[in-house]
């Protein structure tokens, strides 16, 4: 989390947010003990030089201003470290709904908490750390730099670096993303299976077209009077 919120501090400091903050988004260089942490995908990292204003992001991620349509700043990437960090912890997410919509109204609504069976071993300076970022109003939020000056960040004794390092769930944690990975997965085969059933019924469609226009052209004739028919019925007429 330290290398995290220090790549955030720098990137903040050049008046940049990354607006995309997640697991996903998180990469390790290397296998190790220690690895360096890098932040990656940056296409919807915004240099905020004027009001910037953004609705993408995904759901359980994003900070309520997005949601409103608010002019956004680098607070925004604040929420989103108090989103993951949650889930470090838990292995759970915060404002997770059965849809995006639900997602989307316990995220403005604040709807979190810290259940017990998940929260069993986390330390009280590391809930403090999230309800200071998990907050409505972006100006409350603390910095990234704020971040790094925090107790569970910056620990005073060996003993707080020591619960700090343990209260980091990754068994939740890869469940989570285990849960994630499946989901994603379950998505791209309904997508798969609609594009598949749309393909189909197109096809279906062009082939009966010819058919249809046959058909149509039957009625069209039965209902034209031949002229030589016209001719007879109009002399016998005079």
């Amino acid at each position: 989390m330290r290398q995290i919120l220090q790549g955030l501090s720098y990137l903040h400091g050049q008046n940049i947010g990354h607006f995309d903050l997640k697991p996903e988004n998180i990469m390790l260089s290397e296998k190790a003990s220690q690895p360096n942490i890098k932040l990656i995908d940056f296409g919807l990292a915004q240099r905020l030089e004027q009001e910037y204003r953004s609705t993408s992001g995904t759901p359980q991620y994003i900070a309520p201003e997005v949601i409103k349509y608010e002019p956004l700043s680098t607070a925004a990437d604040m929420w989103s470290i108090g989103v993951i960090t949650y889930i470090l912890l838990s292995g759970r997410s915060p404002f997770q709904g059965h849809t995006n919509e639900e997602t989307l109204r316990n995220v403005i609504a604040l709807q979190y908490e810290f259940e017990e069976g998940s929260f069993k071993t986390t330390s009280d300076m590391a809930k403090d750390f999230i309800q200071k970022l998990l907050v409505l109003s972006p100006g409350d939020r603390m910095t990234a730099a704020e971040c790094l000056l925090h107790p569970w960040i910056q620990p005073i004794t060996r003993k707080q670096a020591a619960k700090r390092h343990h209260s980091i769930n990754m068994k939740n944690f890869k469940k989570f993303n285990a849960k994630r990975k499946w989901k994603m997965s379950m998505n791209t085969v309904l997508m798969c299976t609609r594009l598949l059933t749309l393909s189909h019924r197109r096809r279906t469609d062009a082939e009966a077209d010819p058919l249809q226009r046959e058909c149509d052209s039957d009625v069209e004739d039965v209902g034209v009077k031949p002229a030589s028919l016209l001719r007879r019925r109009l002399s016998s007429s005079t």
